[in-house]
């Protein structure tokens, strides 16, 4: 059964940003909170998605930038107390890697999204 989920898990179409994280199935729980899930599949609140899907006419948060989970894990003014080290643009794989593995990295993530949700006009467009 594992052989047969790992088989699907690998050549399926979606939960890309998830599989590039985590390429193996398990049947070992992640731990991970409905941030962790927020923030690495990005989606949700992030104005980037939210205009993929046509729920917005625009992917910019009210700071300027485009509104990615990126975004304001690393340069949003409107949280910079939470902010990480940004990658460069050729490490974000292995970037949001080492991120979903360490705690620390996670707990900060989880502010932002936390913040983010009970402050949702703040990253509006007027």
């Amino acid at each position: 059964m594992l052989e047969e989920w790992q088989t699907s898990w690998k050549n399926g179409n979606t939960g890309r940003k998830i599989f590039n994280i985590m390429p193996s199935v398990s049947l070992r729980p992640t731990n991970w909170i409905r941030e962790d899930v927020i923030f690495f599949s990005q989606h949700g609140l992030f104005p980037a998605y939210l205009k993929r899907i046509h729920l917005s006419d625009s992917d910019y948060c009210s700071c300027g930038g485009i509104g990615t989970a990126l975004h304001y894990a690393t340069e949003c003014i409107y949280i910079v107390c939470w902010h990480i080290r940004k990658p460069a643009p050729n490490f974000e794989q292995e970037w949001l890697k080492r991120v979903a593995n360490n705690l620390f990295s996670r707990q900060k993530i989880r502010g932002i999204i936390k913040f983010i949700s009970e402050n949702r006009d703040l990253f509006r467009l007027p």
